[in-house]
């Protein structure tokens, strides 16, 4: 992009941008604060209200016959949510529900998907990675007796304080595959930022004869995803980050259409069973044919209208309009940290837009004791990562290029 560093070309990009107005739908914070922490918790739409208020009003007016009566019956809740949760992931809807939170679906996934044999029984993840992620992985390797250590293969993309190509990490991985019985890989590195190229990962895995499942924490509703192209096995997303489904909102789940009438085992309950008998069951379950078979539990209803809230957003805008307008943001703060020309400043995120979403993660070297501080000080909600990393993601519905322009000039004070 043509770029000039000072304040009135950022003020000319905004007046020029047909998306700026998309922040007037959003909920920012009393301090009014250049808000660069999507990656970690969505700020709230202002439509979220109403939804959470409509179903407050028919628990208050109906009660228990909410579950059948009303504008949204809650029987069936969760399905308001598929198509639309289904278009953000590259997924038939049949193919996605929303349930529980994200490690625990990770667990649900992994339990019908890890199936070690004699020759294939390890499993392959990315570092660096987020903490549940890889304690999910080893308990589900103690879980069947093999070693949490030993049995996990670790594929590190962050080395020499950058991240390897994505050429670099398929060679990594293709060189450990032999005895890989399945991998879980981050759509996005939670630490660096990096947007791995998962339609080739997930061809090494079909070559490997390897089941690959995903973590989209960091990828859901930041980057495009083709899950139903790339033929990925299973996925699994939370709702609070980028979707801006508010506090512990529900997660999102993938599972292939092929598996959808498999005997793969599962930890089931009646939520999965098929919903002509639900209420009238036979002796065995009878799985629903499609992802909804992993549900064990009828939804949380005030949660998942958050979420049903921000999700119609994303639908309305779409993620074609929203990935280019971040795209634009990540790049044009990428070049104004450049004219810094600040060797203690280090962006250790690919500078290829494709292999990145809105996140530039910044290895920061400063006398300040306290950078964390330092930033809440001058009003500015990023992230903190030891030992010296800021995460900070310029968010496509709410974020301005005057935003990124005003923190620029914290940094170079920093």
């Amino acid at each position: 992009m043509q770029f000039e560093s000072t304040l009135k070309y950022a003020e000319y990009l905004d007046n020029q941008d047909p998306l700026y107005s998309l922040k007037n739908k959003f909920y920012f914070p009393s301090s009014n604060p250049i808000y660069f922490c999507g990656h970690s918790l969505g700020l709230q739409p202002k439509q979220t209200y109403d939804y959470v208020k409509d179903e407050l009003n028919a628990w208050e007016e109906l009660g228990v016959e909410g579950h059948l009566n009303g504008k949204s019956p809650w029987l069936d809740y969760h399905s308001y949510l598929a198509e639309n949760m289904s278009k953000i992931v590259g997924a038939n809807t049949s193919e996605v529900v929303v349930m529980n939170s994200l490690t625990t679906n990770l667990h649900l996934l992994m339990i019908s998907f890890f199936k070690p044999s004699k020759h294939k029984f390890k499993i392959l993840i990315d570092t660096p990675s987020f903490p549940s992620d890889k304690y999910a992985v080893q308990s589900q390797l103690k879980l069947h007796g093999l070693n949490p250590l030993e049995d996990l293969i670790e594929i590190s993309t962050f080395q020499d304080n950058k991240c390897i190509s994505n050429k670099d990490m398929l060679n990594q991985i293709e060189t450990n595959l032999d005895n890989v019985a399945m991998m879980l890989i981050s759509g996005v590195n939670y630490y660096t930022g990096q947007f791995y190229d998962l339609k080739s990962i997930s061809n090494l895995a079909k070559k490997y004869n390897c089941i690959i499942g995903l973590d989209l924490a960091h990828a859901a509703g930041n980057v495009q995803l083709e899950l139903s192209n790339w033929d990925i096995d299973f996925a699994a997303w939370c709702g609070y980050k980028y979707l801006n489904g508010g506090p512990g909102a529900p997660s999102g789940v993938f599972v292939n259409e092929k598996y959808h009438s498999s005997d793969l085992n599962r930890l089931e309950g009646w939520w999965g069973h098929d919903k002509e008998t639900r209420f009238s069951p036979p002796n065995l379950f009878n799985p629903i044919k499609s992802a909804e078979a992993w549900q064990l539990s009828n939804p949380p209803i005030l949660s998942m209208a958050a979420l049903r809230s921000s999700i119609e957003l994303f639908d309305s805008v779409g993620m074609d309009t929203l990935r280019k307008r971040s795209k634009l943001l990540t790049s044009y703060m990428e070049n104004m940290i450049y004219s810094i020309n600040n060797s203690n400043i280090n962006i250790i995120t690919p500078s290829e837009s494709g292999d990145r979403g809105s996140q530039l993660s910044l290895a920061i070297h400063s006398n300040e004791k306290n950078i964390e501080l330092f930033l809440k000080n001058k009003n500015i909600i990023c992230d903190f990562r030891k030992p010296n990393v800021i995460r900070v993601a310029p968010c496509a519905f709410y974020n301005s290029y005057k935003d990124i322009y005003n923190f620029v000039q914290v940094l170079k004070e920093l």
